[in-house]
């Protein structure tokens, strides 16, 4: 690396995670050092904010209203306290399907109105999937069954009500940015107990500018992000694509000039507010989950030398433009620089958001090194927030991938606030931060090869001399990152999947 090329800032919202609601009280995030976290998910669709503690499982568990922390005295008040106690900021999704849950006790599919369904809950066996013994989905019943209508003017006093508690507490803002709901085309499916109409490229845009429109009203300053999709099908198509015949006949986007969903939604938003003088959105987000076979999400994937390369090479979709994604999207998909291409070409001035992502094998050094990865090439791309989904457990290898940029020495020491272009051999990866003085640098360094160790040669020109350095490696094992030798030295050597952090102090003014 070169002290004297140009560096880029890093966002320090680009280490986000999302809140688990199952793990209410779990401290972990605060523990990985993340900067920011996002009330979102499926669940999030369907949150009633009136009783505090009612969601809906959705598809992902059989339709049914809970209160997923077990508590019942627990209120969103309580997550937007752990917010402040921790220095996080705070990522809200705000509901525009137009029905949130009723209860904590009802569900989509009872047996009692529906007797033959494939599959029952194990714990509320009257309870139901939806799917027949057909294997075909039921046709649903009425929302009323779970739900309350929930217009946008619901969601606006939602707005209205959280500024109204953070002038009466003079603690500041609490909501840092509003998501726009999560996933609206697969509505028809995760929500198809009150939503099975597949969602159109038009009835998108008109539940996104109400919905703006209701949030705005409430807090004029508010950042806005959407689309919030879930993945590579719906930055292309919508719902009513999908359902309609697929990609091939695409009807809903023949209709609208053949036009890709997220630029139409994009340009037609900018349309939308240099026509009108409204302000609509802030920053663009898109979610990424890889679709390589096995890869596997959270804790779950596979661990075998062929998973594991696999899984190492599909970082790559977030940013290389030459790497084709090895799965049944088959394209190249450089999401990041994709993502900013569209908004300079739709919406300029938009920042860019990945509000999902997750590599899986959380507990395996290929799952911690794909973590790292993904932050790194976040750094490097300048990305603005980012949300790992859910979080991590303390132990696991993608934690210790946290805390190398974000807590590598247990007392808080951190990845920089600038990027520093590097170079590196093959199987290897370097992230180089520099402070804005220029006499301090972190090196994240990867060897990403599950059996060659490496010996690496530290270059630096144009940079002062070193004064005093620290090395911390891992091998994702129980240790963790452990400090070795400080030593002057101008060689690294890193096991096989392995991690090392070096920080270098350099000759000049303290900062």
């Amino acid at each position: 690396m070169d002290c004297q090329t140009k560096t880029t800032p890093i966002s320090p919202f680009i280490y986000g995670v999302a809140f688990d609601p199952q793990r209410a009280n779990d401290d972990t995030a605060y523990h990985l050092g993340a900067t920011t976290r996002r009330w979102g998910g499926n669940l999030s669709s369907r949150f009633n904010w009136k009783l505090g503690n009612a969601w809906n499982t959705a598809s992902d568990w059989y339709f049914r209203n809970v209160n997923y922390t077990g508590n019942p005295r627990w209120h969103y008040n309580d997550f937007l306290k752990q917010q402040r106690q921790w220095k996080m900021q705070t990522a809200l999704s705000i509901p525009m399907l137009g029905w949130v849950a009723k209860d904590t006790v009802s569900a989509g599919f009872p047996k009692k109105q529906f007797p033959n369904q494939q599959a029952f809950e194990p714990q509320h066996p009257q309870f139901g999937n939806g799917v027949g013994l057909n294997g075909k989905p039921l046709k649903p019943g009425s929302p009323l069954l779970t739900s309350t209508p929930a217009p946008p003017e619901m969601m606006g006093e939602w707005v209205k009500t959280l500024q109204k508690e953070d002038a009466a507490k003079g603690h500041g803002r609490s909501i840092h940015l509003y998501f726009l709901d999560n996933e609206p085309n697969l509505w028809n499916q995760t929500h198809r107990d009150i939503y099975p109409e597949p969602l159109s490229y038009d009835a998108l845009l008109e539940k996104t500018i109400a919905t703006i429109r209701a949030i705005r009203k409430a807090d004029p300053q508010a950042l806005i992000a959407g689309p919030c999709e879930w993945g590579w099908t719906n930055f292309f198509w919508s719902a009513k694509d999908i359902a309609e015949g697929g990609p091939l006949l695409a009807p809903d986007r023949r209709a609208h000039g053949g036009e890709p969903l997220v630029p139409w939604y994009l340009k037609k938003l900018y349309e939308h507010q240099q026509t009108t003088g409204e302000h609509m959105l802030d920053v663009l987000d898109l979610h990424h989950y890889p679709q390589g076979q096995g890869v596997g999400i959270g804790e779950e994937g596979g661990t075998d030398a062929q998973t594991n390369a696999l899984r190492l090479r599909m970082t790559r979709s977030l940013w290389d433009a030459t790497y084709k994604e090895e799965s049944w999207v088959n394209e190249k998909m450089h999401l990041i620089p994709r993502m900013r291409a569209w908004v300079a070409q739709n919406y300029p001035g938009l920042k860019l958001s990945i509000g999902e992502y997750n590599f899986g094998a959380e507990n395996h050094p290929s799952g911690g090194l794909a973590q790292a990865e993904a932050l790194g090439r976040f750094a490097q791309e300048g990305l603005d927030y980012a949300f790992a989904w859910y979080y991590p457990k303390k132990s696991s290898a993608a934690a210790q991938a946290f805390r190398a940029f974000r807590n590598y020495d247990g007392k808080g020491a951190q990845f920089l606030d600038n990027f520093v272009p590097s170079t590196a051999p093959a199987e290897v990866s370097v992230f180089v931060s520099s402070n804005t003085a220029k006499n301090k640098l972190v090196w994240v360094v990867l060897n990403l090869s599950a059996s060659k160790p490496q010996t690496l040669a530290l270059s630096l020109k144009n940079c002062r001399p070193i004064k005093q350095q620290r090395h911390f490696i891992t091998r994702f094992d129980a240790a963790g990152l452990v400090e070795t030798s400080a030593k002057p030295a101008d060689t690294l050597h890193l096991p096989p999947f392995s991690l090392a952090v070096v920080e270098l102090s350099l000759v000049g003014e303290e900062t």
